[in-house]
C-alpha cells in the first residue's frame, strides 16, 4: 500500500513539472499598441476630463510608467529609435524627416527627390536621402523573425530609411495579428492614427465627446475659444483612440490570446500642439507607456523609474528570453535581461521640416534641463504643417500683434536663452526658467555634466551639417547599392545565401512565393526539396536592394 501510495505521488509530482514545462516553452505573443502625437493625460494619468476606459483597465491589469520619454519630440527620429535601439542623435538620424518612409514600400517605389525646399544650417540644399546605419545596426523585429516570430504591422514605418523588406512579415492597413500562421507567435503593432496632429483639421466636422468648456488649458496658451475648440477636438480623438484600442483588446480576448499575450501601449512623442510637438522639454518628450502582462504580473503598479521609448525593442527581446545585441542604446526594463534603471533621459531636437534648430534636452522625472545651440532662433518657429491647426496660426498671429501677455507670451519668445530649467513639480508648464536661480546652481552642474558626457560618448550627430552628414551616407549624393546574393552549395543538400555587402540582410522566396511581396528573412541554410526554386535578395539598411537572383 504504501509503495503505491509513494507511486502515485510521484507520477502526480511528475505530471505536474511537465505540464509546468509545457507552459515555460510556450513562447508568448506580442501586442503593440501605437498611438500618435499624446503625452501622458489619459484618464489613468489623472486626467478627469479624457474619458479612457479601455485603458485604464488596461493600466488597472498592468504596469503604468510614468517617467517614459521619446528621444525626439516628432514621430520619424523616435521611430528610429524605437525600431533600431539606438540614439537618433548617435547615428545621424535626428532630423525630421529625411524623405517619404511613412509607409513600407518595395524597393522599386523608392524614389528620392533632389530638391524639397529644405537648406540645412549652412545653408545648403538637403535632398532626401536615407540613414545609414553602421554594418551591425539592424530592425530589432529581424531578431524576433528569426527565432521564429510572425512579425506583422499595421501599418506604420517612418524609420528615416525605407524600412528593409526584411524587416517585417507583412506591413499594411488591413493585416492582423490573426494572419499569423498557426504554427508561429506573433508581434504584432497597430498603430492609431486618430491622434496625430493632422487629425485636430482633418476631423474638425467629426462630432464631439468633449466640450471645450470642459478641457484643460495649459498655461502657455491663451484661453481663447480657437483654442478650447481645438483642445475639444484633441480630447475627442483621445477618446475615439481609445475606442479602437477597445476594439481590439476584444478581439484578443474572444481569441482566448489574453493569458498569453505582452500588451503594451505607448505613444511615439508628447502632444500635438505647439509647444508640445517638436518640443524639447516635458511636453514634448514624456509619453504614456503601459505594459500588461499575461499573467498580470505587478497588476496596478505605477512604476517611476526613467524610461526611453528605445527600450521598447530590447525589452521585449528580454521578456522573451532572447539576449539583447550589445551595441544597443536601448536598455531592457523588464524580463531576462533586465538592466540598470536610468538616471537620465536625453533628448534633441534638430531640423523640422523646413525649418533646422538644435536643442538637447536631460530629464530626470522632476526636473527638464534645456541647452540650446542656436539661441538667436524664436522658440516657436513658422512651420507650415502646423499652422493648418486653427489655434496654432490664430497664437501666432496674435503674437505677431502684440497681443499676448504673461505665461501665454513666453513661448513665443524671440531668442531663446542658452540654458533653461524646470520643477515639474511646481511648474508643469514650463514656463519659469531657473536656469539662473542660485539656489539651483549645483543641479544645473550636475546637468550639464550629464548632457556633456553624453553628447561625447554617443558622438553627436547634431553638430554636422546636414549637407555633410548625407555624403557620410550617400559619398557624391549617390545611393549604395547592395551587393546580390550568391548561392553556395552546402553539404547534405543545403544551400547558403550570402552578399558580399557588411551588414546586409537576406530575403528569400520559394516557388510559388517567388513574386510575391513577402521576404522570408534568412538565417540558416535553407534544404530545398528536388526541383524547388529559390530567388533571393539582400538589403543594408540605407543602401539600394540588391537585384533579386534566383536558383
Amino acid at each position: 500500500m504504501m509503495k503505491q501510495i509513494q507511486l502515485l505521488i510521484l507520477l502526480f509530482v511528475c505530471g505536474g513539472t511537465i505540464q509546468i514545462s509545457a507552459q515555460k516553452k510556450k513562447p508568448l505573443n506580442v501586442v503593440w499598441l501605437s498611438a500618435e502625437d499624446m503625452g501622458p493625460i489619459l484618464g489613468v494619468y489623472g486626467n478627469p476630463v479624457i474619458k479612457t476606459p479601455n485603458l485604464d483597465k488596461l493600466a488597472a491589469e498592468g504596469v503604468r510608467y510614468t517617467h517614459a520619454y521619446s528621444t525626439v519630440g516628432v514621430c520619424a527620429p523616435s521611430r528610429f529609435s524605437i525600431i533600431t535601439g539606438m540614439y537618433a542623435t548617435r547615428l545621424g538620424a535626428q532630423n525630421m524627416r529625411t524623405g517619404d518612409y511613412h509607409n513600407y514600400k518595395t524597393p522599386e517605389e523608392v524614389k528620392h527627390n533632389t530638391y524639397i525646399g529644405v537648406r540645412d544650417k549652412t545653408g545648403r540644399n538637403v535632398p532626401e536621402y536615407e540613414v545609414v546605419p553602421p554594418s551591425n545596426v539592424h530592425c530589432f523585429t529581424e531578431t524576433l523573425r528569426r527565432e521564429g516570430y510572425y512579425c506583422a504591422n499595421n501599418f506604420k514605418c517612418d524609420y528615416q530609411f525605407n524600412a528593409p523588406f526584411t524587416a517585417w512579415d507583412e506591413v499594411s492597413s488591413t493585416v492582423s495579428y490573426r494572419d499569423c500562421p498557426k504554427d508561429k507567435p506573433f508581434f504584432y503593432v497597430r498603430n492609431f492614427m486618430v491622434t496625430h496632429e493632422s487629425r485636430i483639421w482633418m476631423r474638425k466636422d467629426e462630432p464631439l465627446t468633449v466640450q471645450p468648456e470642459d478641457v484643460i488649458v495649459p498655461d502657455y496658451f491663451a484661453d481663447i475659444p480657437e483654442v478650447r475648440n481645438d483642445i475639444a477636438r484633441k480630447y475627442s480623438n483621445i477618446e475615439e483612440m481609445d475606442r479602437q484600442v477597445g476594439e481590439l483588446l476584444k478581439e484578443l480576448e474572444e481569441d482566448n490570446l489574453l493569458d498569453n499575450t505582452i500588451i503594451v501601449f505607448w505613444s511615439d512623442h508628447g502632444g500635438n500642439l505647439l509647444r508640445q510637438k517638436r518640443a524639447v522639454g516635458n511636453s514634448g518628450l514624456n509619453v504614456p507607456l503601459i505594459v500588461r502582462y499575461p499573467d498580470k504580473k505587478r497588476a496596478g503598479t505605477v512604476d517611476d523609474r526613467i524610461v526611453s521609448l528605445m527600450d521598447l525593442g530590447p525589452t521585449m527581446l528580454s521578456l522573451l528570453n532572447i539576449k539583447p545585441a550589445e551595441h544597443y542604446d536601448g536598455k531592457a526594463f523588464s524580463g531576462t535581461y533586465e538592466q540598470t534603471p536610468r538616471n537620465f533621459a536625453f533628448g534633441s531636437a534638430d531640423r523640422f521640416d523646413e525649418v533646422t534648430d538644435m536643442q538637447r534636452s536631460v530629464l530626470d522625472g522632476r526636473y527638464v534641463y534645456i541647452k540650446n545651440f542656436l539661441p538667436h532662433l524664436p522658440l516657436i518657429y513658422r512651420n507650415k504643417y502646423r499652422e493648418q491647426i486653427t489655434m496654432n496660426a490664430k497664437l501666432i498671429a496674435m503674437d505677431r500683434n502684440k497681443e499676448l501677455s504673461g505665461d501665454a507670451a513666453y513661448i513665443f519668445m524671440d531668442t531663446k536663452p542658452n540654458e533653461e530649467l524646470y520643477d515639474l513639480k511646481n511648474d508643469p508648464y514650463e514656463v519659469h526658467n531657473l536656469a539662473n536661480n542660485p539656489n539651483h546652481a549645483e543641479r544645473m552642474t550636475n546637468f550639464r555634466k550629464a548632457l556633456a558626457n553624453w553628447q561625447l560618448e554617443i558622438g553627436d550627430k547634431g553638430f554636422i551639417p546636414e549637407h555633410d552628414l548625407i555624403q557620410l551616407f550617400w559619398p557624391e549624393f549617390l545611393q549604395p547599392v547592395t551587393s546580390e546574393v550568391i548561392f553556395k552549395n552546402e553539404k547534405r543538400g543545403k544551400i547558403v545565401l550570402e552578399s558580399t555587402t557588411e551588414g546586409a540582410s537576406i530575403g528569400y522566396q520559394l516557388d510559388k512565393e517567388i513574386g510575391s511581396k513577402h521576404w522570408n528573412l534568412y538565417h540558416s541554410p535553407i534544404k530545398l526539396t528536388k526541383n524547388q526554386k529559390i530567388a533571393a535578395r539582400a538589403i543594408r539598411i540605407g543602401f539600394k536592394a540588391s537585384k533579386i537572383t534566383s536558383k
